[in-house]
């Protein structure tokens, strides 16, 4: 892409936002944790109080987190080396009669790897405003959540498809030798070029649709927070709509990224899909999966009323779901869930690994709170899906294997309310890191968990011990199959390993 005004602009832009303190780390000690908390309430008052006092920083941050018209002088001065004139032709500033405003939205994010500025549209957080079609997105819960839910692992390419502001591009160039990024709207990629700019990054940027951009190449990694909003087919917004019905966009993202990687190499993408009567979701998904060459982890974190849906998403387009016209839009929008039997909508992650072999799914649920994010468990889980397969391969790996608990495993046992007392009892494996998952487990397993140590006997002669402390003379098959089934289902979610 050719240089814009904005983007020749960015070094003496970032020359004023390091001299000024606005990073991320200054911003919460300057602002207090307290009046921090605020921006992200939409309350700019507190915000507003803090920052009369921080100087510089404080015109900052009212300029672009506030949306606040400010004095042509006090600006000039907090962005010093960089011209009013100029940042108003950039399409940085605009002016206000003696005053200027934020013409975008400018915020600095710590992801892991220190500040970086993104550059997007200004949002309705702190003013009433109606999003334009073209509208690009700035760092939302959605891009949040991906960033969190991300490997990061060092890899030589990564693709972002539909990266927008370039948030997600952003976030790989600190662990990918090269990165490409894709958009079919020209005003992302201008502003995607002028945040790779001000943070001195060197970013492909591709134009087009999907993945025609990059049709024929591979990639170690691609990651994607596409337009995967459900619902009819049409384009309001094109950083949400896709222009396929219901769930199209997360289809063909799914089914179509797998050609893109490269041997190994791992897509995670954020995907939505519908709930029908009658059809598991699980089901729904898989089918959108090539037959051979994918591992596949997908988790579904949360379930929507389509009312609620809809509602949310009104709000999130800056409309008023009690207007008539967005009264009319969200009928629209609920007359086709109900022709398409929509009884909700599940959103979340979305993992794909490339192998040889036919196509493995795990679909799974997680939908229980947890800290951590998913990112850091991403190698640990196709690893040890990886040792899954090669035990389908062979059984006498897994017989011939001693195991380990997790140092985060622990067993719960959770009394229940009988006929006589709390009598009853449930045992849990609990894993108390990463997403946190719970098996419950009858005394065979809690005995043959208990058994496990790095130095100790292999799965088949535990296997053993179990059926002669059972009265058994041997091991039989179904015996056998059973154990070896629990020992999986607790290797994938990580609460115990083979050494």
């Amino acid at each position: 892409m050719t240089g814009s005004l904005l983007t020749a602009l960015c070094p003496d832009l970032r020359t004023a936002l390091l001299r000024a303190g606005y990073d991320a780390d200054t911003l919460v000690e300057v602002l207090g944790p307290d009046v921090h908390a605020a921006l992200s309430r939409s309350e700019p008052v507190p915000v507003r109080r803090a920052a009369r006092a921080a100087g510089d920083l404080g015109t900052l941050v009212r300029l672009w987190l506030l949306a606040d018209a400010l004095p042509e002088r006090d600006v000039a001065g907090a962005l010093a080396p960089v011209r009013i004139d100029a940042a108003v032709a950039a399409g940085l500033l605009t002016r206000d009669g003696d005053e200027v405003r934020a013409a975008l939205d400018l915020r600095p994010l710590d992801a892991g790897a220190g500040t970086r500025w993104i550059l997007s549209d200004l949002d309705d957080s702190m003013r009433r405003r109606t999003l334009t079609a073209d509208h690009v997105l700035g760092v939302g819960h959605a891009s949040l959540s991906l960033l969190r839910a991300t490997p990061t692992e060092p890899v030589g390419t990564v693709l972002d498809l539909g990266t927008g502001c370039g948030v997600q591009a952003v976030h790989a160039a600190g662990y990918a030798s090269r990165v490409t990024a894709t958009d079919v709207n020209a005003r992302a990629l201008w502003l995607a070029q002028a945040t790779a700019a001000l943070n001195e990054l060197d970013i492909e940027l591709v134009e087009g649709s999907w993945f025609e951009p990059v049709a024929g190449r591979r990639f170690d990694q691609v990651v994607a927070n596409p337009p995967f909003v459900v619902g009819p087919a049409r384009i309001e917004h094109t950083y949400r709509d896709s222009g396929l019905a219901l769930d199209g966009a997360s289809e063909l993202v799914i089914g179509q990224a797998p050609a893109l990687l490269a041997p190994g190499g791992t897509a995670a993408m954020l995907a939505a899909w519908v709930h029908v009567d009658g059809e598991d979701w699980r089901h729904r998904v898989s089918s959108w999966l090539p037959s051979h060459g994918v591992d596949a982890w997908i988790v579904q974190r949360d379930v929507a009323d389509p009312a609620l849906y809809v509602g949310t998403w009104l709000r999130d387009a800056g409309l008023d779901p009690r207007d008539p016209a967005a009264q009319e839009q969200a009928a629209r929008w609920l007359d086709a869930f109900e022709a398409a039997e929509v009884a909700g909508v599940g959103f979340g992650f979305v993992y794909l690994r490339a192998i040889e072999g036919p196509t493995e799914l795990l679909a799974e649920d997680l939908t229980h709170g947890f800290d951590d994010p998913l990112g850091t468990e991403v190698a640990g889980y196709f690893a040890r899906s990886a040792w899954l397969r090669a035990v389908a391969g062979d059984e006498n790996l897994a017989w011939t294997s001693r195991f380990a608990t997790s140092p985060a495993t622990a067993l719960e046992r959770v009394f229940l309310p009988g006929e006589f007392g709390w009598t009853e009892q449930v045992a849990r494996l609990h894993r108390g890191d990463g997403p946190r998952w719970q098996h419950e487990v009858d005394e065979s397993t809690v005995a043959l968990v208990a058994g496990m140590r790095p130095d100790g006997l292999p799965l088949y002669e535990l296997i053993e011990l179990l059926a002669l402390a059972d009265g058994a003379d041997e091991v039989t098959p179904e015996f056998a199959a059973q154990a070896l089934g629990v020992v999986a289902g607790l290797v994938r979610h990580g609460l115990v390993r083979p050494v």
